[in-house]
């Protein structure tokens, strides 16, 4: 049994705490009042890690106070936090076991200051989840876990407090154990230990309590020397964000921290987002004798390349055979701290790594309601809550899944000058936009045709061009592409649709659905109806062709041949027809990756026509599309 002050402070325990190796990073989270504060302050002391006197000084300020010993005042540095009660910032302290340096991260509990909380859990290696033994899981408990689960951390153990308020009683423990438990598991997040404390007496943390003698398992203090440390991601794709270019007399010197993977001289490195590749001539490293030949993660260094190439700060360097992905839009899980709601529109600031992009919220795809888990539909995502989202930028971004490497996989979002959210970066349903359309083949040389396109429109009586159908399964675009293919043939037009299932049986028999297949796919489609376009023929593509930036790089083949028609019917129409029973298919689980279901569809944002299925009859809408057709593409020339 332990009291406040006559336990002895193992202080040469502490002393022989191994130097070698690197503080375990600990952040401590938790419902406001379930005692993290006292926690930290009493396991201080029971390591010897406080000042001389310091416990002494507790002691009078509670007693000037009127209350018992209160710990929490070994932390609370601010005389508003100690007037208050809670933590307002996250505090750092250091102390050491026999075993290893602990950094602890005292994340502040109270609703209004969860930004702290994620600032400090975002660079933890661990954390210790604290709940009340009486109170049990509260709406912060599992606003703090979830917190950690977006984060990533999976070493979590579980201190259940104030077993002194529930008179040590182990069904109250069980009971409280077992619910966490099934949140953390339901999260993926399975808890090291779960271990009864009381962290004002003292109870469980130092060494196993007489009180309570049922419990078999470690005291706090030998939990966490149990956990492993956090290996760092050497393993993993190199990825060495850049921080910064210095020009040393005639080195100009790349430098940045290797947040992942290792790096050697004479690695042949792709800069992306600009796909610039040259060998790494040299290391620099500071304080080193010698030359460095190679460097992993976790160091910050500088390189210099054989080649001057073109690299700036937030440029990510790494292996050419392991690249990042690169991409303009992406999928988002967020945490929302900003003071005014997300909104669909709303632009921010992102950073990840070195990186910094305006970024704009293109879609709002569900809330998560925190205590349940649940989702609901929602157009904005207000403060403290949690989302999933697709976030949009003008630029190309490097940048990788969340679950293949954390290091580029995690960001912030910017609202003015404040931090207003973090997120997790998730590709699900989004090609890879890296360009692979160089020509491999070598000693080509394109064809000089003699008969211009001009001749060919002369001779047809009207223009050619591509009149490009987008829009989802069961809008209608292939019945209307035949119908209009029809209409034209009766005038004598050189018309031919190029069909979404047709071109599958043949041109692209090779490829799937995954997003990079749905890509190569429309890069295909988008080469072929430009020649077709080119030879005189007024070309009707109808594919689903779901990406804005597919639909672009197509365009881009031939910009003033390009004509994007979006054939419009909400989601529910569509489905209601479901003429191929695709819809049904997706329902079930059948099909995957099945656009307007379980993969995005990106409207275009100005399109040259609109045809909306869901209000015009079939007969409408080919009126309305022969009427485009005749005015841009009719009479040798006229139009656009």
């Amino acid at each position: 049994m332990t009291t406040a002050l006559n336990q002895p402070a193992p202080a040469p325990a502490a002393a022989a705490a191994s130097t070698d190796l690197a503080p375990l990073k600990l952040v401590i989270v938790g419902h406001v009042d379930h005692g993290k504060s006292t926690l930290i302050g009493r396991l201080l002391h029971d390591t010897g890690a406080l000042p001389d006197g310091k416990a002494e000084a507790v002691k009078a300020m509670s007693d000037r106070r009127g209350m018992p010993m209160e710990w929490a005042f070994v932390l609370d540095a601010l005389q508003a936090e100690r007037d208050q009660g809670i933590t307002i910032d996250t505090t750092q302290i250091f102390f050491k076991t026999a075993t290893r340096p602990y950094v602890i991260i005292d994340a502040p509990g109270h609703k209004e200051f969860l930004k702290n909380m994620v600032s400090g859990a975002a660079s933890a290696d661990a954390a210790i989840l604290v709940v009340d033994a009486k109170d049990g899981v509260q709406e912060q408990t599992r606003r703090h876990g979830y917190i950690l689960h977006l984060l990533g951390l999976e070493q979590v153990v579980v201190a259940v407090n104030k077993m002194d308020l529930v008179d040590y009683d182990q069904g109250r423990f069980e009971a409280v154990a077992a619910e966490v438990r099934a949140y953390l598991i339901s999260m993926g997040i399975a808890p090291v230990h779960i271990l009864p404390v009381s962290a004002r007496h003292g109870d469980g943390l130092a060494a196993t309590s007489d009180r309570m003698p049922w419990f078999k398992g470690p005291p706090l203090i030998a939990a966490l020397d149990d956990l492993p440390a956090k290996p760092l991601p050497v393993d993993l794709p190199l990825r060495f964000p850049i921080q910064d270019i210095y020009k040393f007399d005639d080195r100009r010197i790349l430098a940045g921290r290797i947040e992942s993977g290792r790096l050697t001289v004479g690695d042949a490195l792709l800069f992306s987002p600009t796909n610039a590749r040259a060998r790494v001539k040299s290391i620099e490293a500071w304080a080193i004798d010698g030359p460095v030949t190679s460097a992993s993660a976790g160091q910050s260094i500088g390189i210099t390349l054989d080649d001057q190439l073109f690299v700036e700060r937030g440029h990510v360097a790494s292996h050419a055979t392991e690249p990042p992905v690169e991409t303009n839009v992406f999928r988002a899980r967020i945490f929302w701290l900003g003071r005014a709601p997300m909104e669909v529109g709303r632009r921010y600031k992102l950073k990840l790594a070195t990186m910094e992009h305006p970024v704009e919220v293109q879609a709002i795809e569900r809330v998560i309601e925190v205590g349940d888990l649940s989702e609901r539909p929602a157009d904005r995502i207000e403060r403290n809550e949690v989302g999933e989202v697709i976030l949009r930028a003008r630029a190309t971004l490097a940048l990788d899944p969340f679950t293949d490497n954390p290091k580029l996989g995690r960001f912030v979002l910017i609202d003015g000058y404040d931090m207003a959210g973090g997120g997790l970066v998730s590709m699900e349903g989004f090609p890879d936009q890296r360009q692979r359309t160089a020509p491999t083949s070598q000693n080509i040389t394109a064809v000089e045709h003699r008969v211009t396109t001009d001749a060919r429109w002369s001779a047809n009586g009207h223009k050619s061009g591509i009149l490009w159908l987008t829009g989802l399964s069961g809008a209608g675009k292939s019945t209307l592409a035949v119908e209009l293919e029809q209409a034209l043939f009766r005038k004598g037009w050189q018309a031919y649709v190029l069909d979404g299932d047709n071109i599958r049986f043949g041109l692209s028999a090779d490829l799937g659905f995954a997003p990079e297949d749905r890509a190569e796919n429309i890069r295909r489609v988008g080469e072929v109806a430009a020649l077709f376009a080119r030879a005189g023929v007024l070309v009707i593509t109808a594919f689903i062709s779901p990406y804005r930036e597919d639909r672009d790089r197509a365009r881009a083949v031939a910009p003033e041949l390009f004509h994007e028609v979006h054939v419009k019917a909400d989601l529910a129409i569509c489905e209601g027809r479901d003429p191929k029973g695709l819809y049904k298919k997706a329902r079930t689980g059948e099909i995957a990756e099945f656009t307007g279901i379980s993969a995005p569809y990106e409207e275009p944002d100005s399109p040259d026509l609109e045809v909306d299925t869901g209000a015009l009859s079939l007969q409408e809408s080919v009126a309305r599309l022969l009427g485009y057709v005749e005015a841009n593409f009719g009479g040798n020339g006229n139009g656009r």
